[in-house]
Parts: structure tokens; C-alpha cells; sequence
């Protein structure tokens, strides 16, 4: 038997014994973060499937696991020889989690789900879903609780202060901003859980979630005062007496659930149905009188300010500067030339700089989000450059830059066949080796203390085909499409999705992904609550504003064989104001090349040309001065005229 079979067998048992019919395990922590503390990796720990995002469902006779298109392939793989079942989202013949739980429990038996890694909207689909059919919903019960032994503890990783120049805003100032909105909506109380706009609103960072720089909190803003709750010994005294002076309290992080419980009756909360958790709505007294609204610091953190741009400007110039280090690099390594690791190059003091390192005073306040070892022995002509030299070789590039803090999500190298998998991690039991000819997809980037990376590259390994060629080209007019987009202020966001689709539809192909993300400053690298995707319902908080940086990033998958996805951020700009209103266009902020070679030329018009040499001119003329030797040689090389070849 699995140890997947072995622990689900274990939890049927915890079920019976709290009685309970069915289990929900979602891929959640109380604040419903996208990468989640190792303690609230449940679903993992059951399933043994690793992608970020799954619902898993038990009952007597049934284990089913729901995931999205991008991790199809990667389920069926870990799924296999398992009793869980792959429930796929998003095709017509598997209903939704909620839709097959309502279906299949008869009247009288019981859900049970923790509360408080629920998120209160998903609380409110499954209770309007089961109420109808009889079926009750326990949100006390926690039978993973029951049977996960080992099962680690909260992380203690410090919190530390995001400072001038690269905070540009006050903490004061911020705090001003959402009692403004508090004061408008008539809130006397305002409850945060979500740890990006609490990392925001407070100026500080931390280390406990992987990839994304914040700390595990709650928060609770009056009009005198804001209390921060966070487990003891991560905020030390230096910084509590800077919290003070702006009006800050530090409270433990387990009496979030008793302040909740104090709020008088007379004071109105200000609570955001879709970024708190049913365990946390359910503290409250319910005659509490509340509203609810989005969070103000979701909207004020995606609207980038002009010195936040400035700061996000010089680390996209810092990120690109690495690639072309990296890329130097690996067109040397796959091309049999003597190649030096790149993790074993020294800065110009003779110490390599090791990944997670800061240029700051406090480098220890925090280390990379999963703290590898970039040292690496591979890459040289005498051994094979595989899927895992380039994570490593990637992540040693950006190390070597000012201001690196640690990767923004986990490295995506995939070659031919695995490129194909939108959100394929190659492990040291499965991964490629760099040969033969084909294409090879690197989703990678980086955090900064100036600001969020994220960049998608296709290359050409050997010669592409003809086939790879005009699949690299439909896919680089959709993103030339986006970037030279115009639209009026206020466009909710995935309406823009169809124009990055066209040409990609006119070839008769698809992509299941958005095309667009919003992007955090110093945060998360995934953002909202702007997103690129006609799969999105548009609503009032999608418009699109100026400041916002988005992901402009359409792809196109052959299974098996290769897959394409060319990436840039762009951040909204103000083009034109007049008869009709302001118009908005996009900035180009990733500076990075991209590969001609994999280029159909004829599919590409010339205005489209024009776009992508004047696009490699800027990028070309912003990075020469931070690189050179192999580096500049090879960005020189990558950045000519497309036109004049």
C-alpha cells in the first residue's frame, strides 16, 4: 500500500470517529496565501501530489483530487497506483468539488472542513450548495489535525523593516490612506488577514511563506490605533519601538481570535469576504454590525506610485543583467564550450554571493525562501547541463546582483516534451537532460528589495522545426499584441485577454492559462486584484489604473512535444486624455531578449518587427552598462535588428 492509500485509510478512520461523512482538504493556511507553511501543507501531505493548487475530497468510498489544467500531467503521474482519484477542472464531464459533494451525500450526513483554512466565500458556495440537499457543514472538525503527528510548526523566521529608499510611501502615510476609505465607508474597525497587505500596509517584511517576502500575521486598524498580531520573538525590540511611534501595537499571534471576540457592538467592521477565512469571520460576535468591502490596501498596493516604478525600473535592470549572465553561460554550456557554474564565480571581493543574500546591514533578517544551495558542480563541458543545472544556474546569476533577496517562485525549466507542462518542476528523480535540438521554456525570477520579478524565455537547444518555429511566433504576435495595447482607464482587465488571444486563435490553437497576473512591489509575484483571463468574471475591482504591473504572458502547448510562453511585465501607463476620456498603455518593464532564431520571420508583420527592434534596442542599451565580457558579447549578439537579418 502507497503511504498516499496508508494516510487516507488513516483519516476515513479519523472521520468515523468525529462522524463525519465526507472531508474537505483544501490547499490553504488562515490566510489563504498561494504558497503555504510547511504545517499547513495537508493536502500535500495526503495526496503526495506538490502542485500549489488542489482541492482534496474523502469520503467512505471515494478520494478525489480537483486540479486545473496546468497540473493535469503532473497529477496523473503522482496520482498513479494511488486511490485518489484525478478530478479535473474545467471539462464538462467533472462537476466542481462543491457541485459532486452536493450530488452525491444524502440528507442528514456531515462535511467536515477546518474553518479555519476555509475561505469565508468558499464557506458560503458549499453552505448554499449542501443546505438545500439536507447535508450538513462542520467547520470545528479537523481529522487531519487527528492523524498528522509530525506535523511541523509555525515558522519563526524574523520580521524585519522594508526601509528607504525602496519603501517609498510611509507606514504612517499608508495607515492615513486606509482609514480614509474606513472613514468613508462609515468603519470604525478594519480586519486584515491576508499577509501581502499586511506586509504593505506596515512596511515590513519576513520569511515564512516560500517565494513571497511576508510573515505570518493578522491585523486590526481603528481610527487611533493598529494592532499587529504575530507570534512571539519574530518582531524584536528595536522595531516594536518603531511600530510604537507610528501608533503600532504587537500583540501574539494566537489572541487574534479573543480581539475579535472584544469588538463592541457599537463599532462598525470594515471585512473583506473574499481575503479572511470562516474560523476568523466566526470569532466575531455576529451582531457585530459590519462591511464588507475589498481590502483598501489590495487597491492602493497595485497601483504602483511613480518613485515605486523608479525602484521597480532599476531592479528589472539588475534581473535582466543576470540573464544575460545566465544565458552567456548556457549557450557556452549547451554548445560544448568551457563553461564556468555560474554559482562559482566570485564577486569582485572574491566571495561567491550565495542566493537569499542581501546588500543590507541585516542580512540574516531573512534568507531564501527555500534556502538551497546554489553551489553546483554541473555545467561545465565535462557533464550534462540538465532542467535542474539551469534552476541552479539562474538562481546563482540573480544572487550576484544588489539588492537579490530570494527567488519569486519556483524555477519552471522545461525541455521539449516537459515545456509543454505550464507549471512543470523538474525534481532529481524526474527531470531532462539539455541535448539534441528542440526548445527549452525557463519561467524564473527573482525578489528585490526594489521590486518583483517574473520572466518566461523560450530558447532554441540545436535547431528548432519549422512546427516549433510558427508555434514560437504565434505565440511572441499575441505578446507584441498586449504590449502595444491601448485602453481606456478603468477597463475592467480581462477584457484585454482576446487581443493577446488573436493571433493565437487565427492559428487555430489555445492556451488553458491566463495571460495576465498582477504583480507585487517587494510581494507576491502573483497579485490581483487586476487579472488578464476571459475565464474571470470582470468586476468593479479588475479596472485597470495606472501603477498596476501585470504579466503579459500567452503560451501555446503541444502535449508531448514542446511547449512556448513568452513573458514580460507591463505596468499601466497614462497615454492620452481628451474628448473621450484618459487612455492608458503599456510600459515594457522586463528587459531580458528575446530568442530570434525561434522566430517564423514571414508570420510577423512589419509594424511587429519594428516593435520587437525597438525592443531589443532598449533592452540592449539599459543593460550594456551593467554587463560584460561573455555577458555583453552575448547580448550584443541577441539584440540585433530583426529587421536587417
Amino acid at each position: 500500500m502507497s503511504f498516499t492509500d496508508t494516510r487516507i485509510a488513516q483519516l476515513r478512520q479519523a472521520m468515523r470517529r468525529l462522524g463525519l461523512d465526507a472531508c474537505i482538504v483544501p490547499s490553504a493556511d488562515p490566510h489563504l496565501s498561494e504558497y503555504l507553511p510547511a504545517r499547513w501543507q495537508g493536502r500535500q501531505w495526503l495526496s503526495g501530489f506538490t502542485g500549489s493548487v488542489a482541492t482534496l475530497v474523502v469520503t467512505a468510498d471515494f478520494a478525489g483530487l480537483w486540479v486545473d489544467s496546468r497540473y493535469w500531467v503532473q497529477a496523473e503521474t503522482q496520482l498513479a497506483g494511488t486511490c485518489v482519484q484525478l478530478m479535473k477542472i474545467a471539462t464538462a464531464s467533472t462537476p466542481s468539488h462543491i457541485d459532486w459533494l452536493a450530488s452525491n451525500l444524502t440528507a442528514g450526513q456531515c462535511v467536515g472542513v477546518d474553518g479555519h483554512v476555509l475561505g469565508l466565500a468558499s464557506f458560503r458556495a458549499l453552505s448554499a450548495a449542501l443546505s438545500p440537499v439536507g447535508v450538513h457543514l462542520d467547520i470545528q472538525a479537523d481529522p487531519l489535525g487527528e492523524i498528522w503527528r509530525d506535523r511541523p510548526g509555525l515558522p519563526d523566521a524574523l520580521v524585519y523593516e522594508h526601509t528607504a529608499p525602496q519603501a517609498c510611501v510611509t507606514r504612517a502615510d499608508k495607515l492615513a490612506q486606509v482609514r480614509s476609505v474606513m472613514q468613508a465607508k462609515g468603519a470604525d474597525v478594519h480586519l486584515l488577514c491576508t499577509l501581502d497587505d499586511i506586509a504593505w500596509l506596515f512596511n515590513l517584511r519576513g520569511a515564512d511563506v516560500s517565494y513571497n517576502p511576508v510573515f505570518l500575521a493578522h491585523a486590526l486598524i481603528g481610527a487611533d490605533y493598529a494592532t499587529l498580531f504575530v507570534a512571539d520573538g519574530k518582531i524584536d525590540e528595536s522595531l516594536r519601538a518603531v511600530l510604537a511611534a507610528d501608533g503600532v501595537d504587537v500583540a501574539p499571534y494566537d489572541q487574534t481570535a479573543e480581539a475579535l471576540g472584544s469588538i463592541a457592538l457599537d463599532q462598525t467592521l470594515l471585512i473583506d469576504p473574499a481575503r479572511v477565512t470562516c474560523g476568523v469571520f466566526h470569532a466575531m460576535d455576529p451582531a457585530v454590525p459590519r462591511v464588507e468591502a475589498i481590502n483598501p490596501s489590495t487597491l492602493f498596493k497595485s497601483r504602483k506610485t511613480e518613485a515605486e516604478l523608479a525602484q521597480v525600473r532599476q531592479a528589472m535592470e539588475q534581473d535582466g543583467a543576470a540573464l544575460c549572465e545566465f544565458f552567456a553561460w548556457f549557450e557556452q554550456a549547451v554548445n560544448g564550450g568551457d563553461a564556468v557554474p555560474l554559482a562559482d564565480q566570485q564577486d569582485g571581493d572574491g566571495s561567491a554571493r550565495q542566493a537569499g543574500q542581501q546588500d543590507r546591514g541585516d542580512a540574516s533578517a531573512v534568507s531564501a525562501a527555500d534556502d538551497r544551495d546554489v553551489s553546483v558542480t554541473q555545467g561545465t563541458a565535462a557533464e550534462p547541463v540538465t532542467e535542474l543545472t539551469i534552476d541552479e544556474q539562474i538562481t546563482a546569476a540573480r544572487a550576484r546582483r544588489p539588492g537579490y533577496v530570494c527567488p519569486s517562485f519556483g524555477t519552471i525549466a522545461g525541455f521539449n516534451a516537459n515545456g509543454a507542462m505550464p507549471h512543470y518542476r523538474a525534481t532529481p528523480e524526474s527531470h531532462a537532460v539539455i541535448e539534441g535540438d528542440g526548445l527549452l521554456l525557463i519561467d524564473s525570477g527573482g525578489q528585490y528589495l526594489g521590486g518583483t520579478t517574473d520572466i518566461t524565455r523560450v530558447v532554441a537547444v540545436g535547431t528548432p522545426s519549422a512546427d516549433q518555429k510558427v508555434d514560437f511566433t504565434l505565440v511572441l504576435k499575441g505578446m507584441i499584441a498586449l504590449s502595444r495595447a491601448a485602453f481606456p482607464r478603468g477597463t475592467p482587465s480581462p477584457m484585454l485577454d482576446a487581443i493577446a488571444r488573436a493571433p493565437i486563435w487565427q492559428g487555430g490553437v489555445e492556451y488553458g492559462h491566463g495571460t495576465g497576473h498582477g504583480v507585487g512591489y517587494f510581494l507576491n509575484v502573483h497579485e490581483g486584484p487586476q487579472v488578464i483571463s476571459y475565464r474571470a468574471a470582470p468586476g468593479l475591482h479588475t479596472a485597470m489604473e495606472p501603477g498596476m504591473i501585470t504579466s503579459n504572458e500567452p503560451g501555446l502547448y503541444r502535449a508531448g512535444r514542446w511547449g512556448v510562453r513568452i513573458e514580460n511585465l507591463v505596468a499601466n501607463r497614462s497615454w492620452l486624455e481628451g474628448e473621450f476620456g484618459e487612455f492608458l498603455c503599456f510600459e515594457t518593464l522586463t528587459l531580458c531578449p528575446i530568442d530570434t532564431r525561434c522566430i517564423e520571420v514571414s508570420l510577423l508583420r512589419e509594424d511587429e518587427i519594428a516593435w520587437l527592434d525597438d525592443y531589443h534596442r532598449t533592452v540592449r542599451e539599459r543593460l550594456a552598462p551593467l554587463v560584460e565580457g561573455a555577458a555583453l558579447a552575448w547580448l550584443q549578439s541577441s539584440t540585433q535588428p530583426l529587421s536587417a537579418a
